[in-house]
């Protein structure tokens, strides 16, 4: 049904084998810092028109690959898909982030909630199909998904927030209720992701992008816990393919041990970490992705290539197991020729 795969270096990494470079994707590759992204989202009038529609969603997907040689492309979607398919009402505004008519915010709605019908999701996985066929076996495609916690941040608070004041309140006032809406989402996670793999997905990432502003104790009850639900329910393998996990967890660096013992295949890094600690930490017993600061690629080249070689020296000289990232998503205000000067110093250095 797909073409053969003709370059699987960010698969062989994942699972730890020896490749003949490091490779690289970005986080938000496919987004506003490109010029030919705004355009496309401007014919679709919309951040959804774009991501609710198969042929707009190939496109923006594969934009990135034009332009740069990276090793994987990922998934062109939003994490909010899931609580949209509960009916909880997402919408975005220009400018804005996401919002929630129906955010859930006392028991009544978290009664009301429940695993959506996977067919609401059907443009999620019809993209899926469609940029695995319109790749033709260039690179692998990763599928992805929020966390139960982060999208159950987004649930309770109706947008994004700056103090998590009304979700840590229920955290701590009603943690039955948290736990409940955390089982659902867990449930309705792995249904999602195993769906984008049968639909064509050959990895899939969990972004708990929020996991970083629990505290300690916190953190692994309502945060790590219901990742592992999540991790326990996934395929490993679909027509005769490892598929490996991924899980990135934005502020995660004081819990790498524990998520490293979920049993996923890779933990993402932000850029507070040293890489080579983090591989001591973990045991090599798990890929590590990043963990450049974003903002590095407001500097000149010079010093784009230095931190590049910086971060590959931080990993150690066997460079088995890592894949190059950024420590978050690639600002909108990125200059593109700077990401041209980061993927080919990634590829020249690690082959160096």
């Amino acid at each position: 049904m797909f073409a053969p795969l003709q370059n699987d270096t960010f698969l062989r990494a994942c699972l730890r084998q020896p490749t003949d470079h490091t490779p690289v994707w970005l986080m938000r590759q496919a987004g506003r810092y490109l010029p030919e992204y705004r355009a496309t989202r401007a014919k679709a009038g919309s951040f959804m028109g774009l991501a609710t529609n198969t042929d707009y969603a190939t496109e923006v997907t594969l934009q990135p690959l034009e332009r740069y040689a990276l090793d994987a492309a990922i998934l062109f979607s939003d994490i909010l898909t899931i609580p949209d398919a509960m009916g909880l009402g997402l919408s975005f505004a220009l400018g804005e982030g996401p919002k929630f008519a129906s955010p859930v915010r006392d028991e009544a709605a978290v009664d009301q909630l429940a695993v959506p019908d996977m067919d609401k999701l059907r443009y999620v996985f019809d993209a899926v199909t469609s940029i695995r066929r319109a790749l033709n076996g260039r690179v692998p495609l990763i599928g992805f998904s929020g966390s139960p916690w982060t999208l159950a941040c987004y649930m309770v608070e109706g947008a994004g927030s700056d103090d998590y004041r009304l979700v840590k309140t229920m955290l701590y006032s009603r943690p039955d209720l948290m736990h409940r809406m955390l089982a659902i989402n867990a449930d309705a996670v792995a249904r999602y992701l195993n769906t984008q793999i049968e639909a064509g997905a050959q990895a899939v990432m969990i972004f708990d992008s929020w996991g970083g502003v629990l505290a300690d104790g916190a953190f692994q009850a309502f945060s790590l816990a219901y990742t592992q639900r999540v991790l326990d329910q996934l395929k490993k393998e679909h027509d005769g393919q490892r598929i490996p996990h991924l899980v990135f967890t934005k502020g995660g660096g004081p819990w790498l041990e524990q998520i490293a013992g979920t049993g996923a295949d890779v933990v993402g890094l932000d850029w507070t970490v040293n890489l080579g600690q983090a591989r001591q930490r973990t045991g090599g017993r798990v890929a590590l992705q990043g963990n450049l600061d974003p903002n590095v690629l407001f500097a000149p080249p010079a010093q784009i290539r230095a931190e590049v070689e910086r971060t590959l020296q931080s990993y150690g000289p066997d460079r088995t197991g890592h894949i190059f990232n950024l420590g978050h998503g690639i600002s909108q205000h990125t200059p593109p020729e700077h990401v041209s000067v980061l993927v080919d110093a990634v590829h020249e250095a690690s082959r160096r």
